[in-house]
């Protein structure tokens, strides 16, 4: 599925990364690593990379990976892009930051399976950073799965990260333009969590 959406001409999710990156852009620290799971064109992964961080990207649809590679050369960035299943592909090594926004294509338990390997990936008094839709996303239709299962409350997120410190747990609604898959009201969730020592 992923690769005959990705495989269209154009950024299906436009070029600039995430409004959320760019409004926690003083986390993004020059020198540090990060991992960027599900990173779809490159957006993302390519910004990080722009910050000066050193970035690790996976991504499942190899045309999606073509464009992010496109894309890195263009802004004059170096990112390592990885073609896997973040579903089923181990993770290895640990990072500065691990990243995962709008990956809401999996139910309940995958979902916990993913945030386990995620979660072993940061490193001692590192950050994740998760960002995507609530259940009230259903009704804007603005992008997104059409399963309720798969977005986010700030409870769930809270529940999944019991223990860590957690600096940003907040639902809110606002305009998005982030290529044609991503335009118009959405219910979005920001959350950043520190991991303890």
């Amino acid at each position: 599925m992923w690769e005959d959406r990705f495989k269209a001409e154009g950024y299906l999710f436009g070029t600039a990364p995430a409004q959320f990156l760019k409004t926690h852009e003083a986390l993004l620290t020059a020198g540090q690593s990060a991992l960027s799971v599900a990173d779809g064109e490159g957006r993302n992964a390519v910004f990080l990379a722009e910050k000066g961080l050193s970035v690790t990207a996976l991504e499942y649809a190899p045309s999606a990976i073509a464009k992010a590679e496109k894309l890195a050369k263009a802004r004059g960035v170096e990112v390592a892009f990885h073609e896997a299943d973040v579903l089923t592909a181990p993770f290895t090594g640990t990072y500065d930051m691990v990243l995962g926004i709008f990956i809401q294509f999996m139910g309940p338990s995958a979902r916990a399976a993913l945030f386990d390997k995620m979660k072993q990936a940061v490193a001692p008094q590192g950050l994740m950073l998760l960002h995507g839709y609530t259940p009230a996303q259903l009704a804007y239709k603005t992008g997104g799965p059409p399963q309720a299962e798969n977005m986010y409350t700030e409870a769930l997120l809270q529940q999944a990260f019991a223990g860590w410190d957690i600096l940003t747990c907040r639902a809110y609604e606002a305009e998005i333009r982030e290529g044609t898959a991503h335009a118009g009201r959405s219910a979005l969730i920001d959350f950043i969590a520190r991991k303890p020592v």
